[in-house]
């Protein structure tokens, strides 16, 4: 299987951080995400990856230089302009001839990909999302009402949401969705899809899942000793 790592964005939720690092370079210890990211996907057994790149797209591409040292092979992509969160997929038409992985480039997680790529291809559809739950602490009040009458009133809940973590599962059937040379992003494809009722499905991951584009999960990664989570990342491959 193949991979595509996603990492062309300008990291603002990182700001100032990255002023002088694009996101997949920002250290979780003494790695770079980009690095845990890649050895990750190099013991879950998949060798080939792209590496869609934009801003500062030079420094991933000095840091991973051809992935030989890790027992894979990478080839890049560039945005001259910003193709939204899919539109780069649109690079690689020629080259995604077979079930793939798309990967946001800020994505730790000891996601199985061989239950995941297992669930995507046993329904048939070309597109699988992976998701876990988040809560989310409110800071108002929560009001439903019907017809400007409350039906229910609740002081600053804890909210649980189904969302995506940054995970997909592919076939070459999805590059048709996705128009060229403008920018196109993920909600855009779902959209897509959807208003032409073609299925998409979500695989529910109960595990790690850390989105360092986020202040709070890239600080929580800090304090992970990530050389002792290789045994368990290593027993998701299986």
């Amino acid at each position: 299987m193949k991979a595509v790592i996603q990492s062309g964005g300008r990291g603002t939720r990182l700001r100032p951080y990255t002023s002088v690092l694009p996101k997949p370079l920002m250290p979780i210890g003494a790695k770079p995400v980009i690095e845990l990211l890649l050895k990750w996907l190099r013991r879950n057994g998949i060798e080939d990856i792209y590496i869609t790149t934009g801003y500062l797209g030079h420094l991933i591409r000095s840091f991973c230089g051809d992935g030989k040292q890790w027992g894979m092979n990478i080839t890049y992509t560039q945005e001259t302009e910003p193709l939204g969160t899919i539109g780069p997929l649109t690079l690689l038409r020629d080259k995604l001839d077979c079930t793939f992985l798309v990967l946001n480039g800020d994505v730790l997680t000891d996601l199985s990909l061989n239950a995941f790529s297992s669930f995507h291809r046993s329904h048939g559809h070309p597109l699988t999302i992976a998701t876990t739950t988040r809560t989310t602490k409110m800071d108002f009040g929560v009001v439903d009402d019907v017809d400007g009458v409350v039906t229910r009133f609740r002081e600053k809940p804890t909210l649980s949401n189904c969302v995506s973590m940054g995970a997909y599962c592919m076939e070459p059937e999805v590059l048709r969705y996705i128009p060229s040379g403008m920018p196109f992003g993920f909600d855009d494809l779902v959209f897509c899809m959807m208003e032409r009722s073609v299925p998409v499905h979500i695989y529910k991951h109960q595990g790690l899942w850390l989105d360092i584009g986020r202040v709070e999960d890239f600080h929580k990664a800090q304090e992970i000793d990530w050389d002792d989570q290789v045994p368990s990342l290593a027993a998701a491959a299986v």
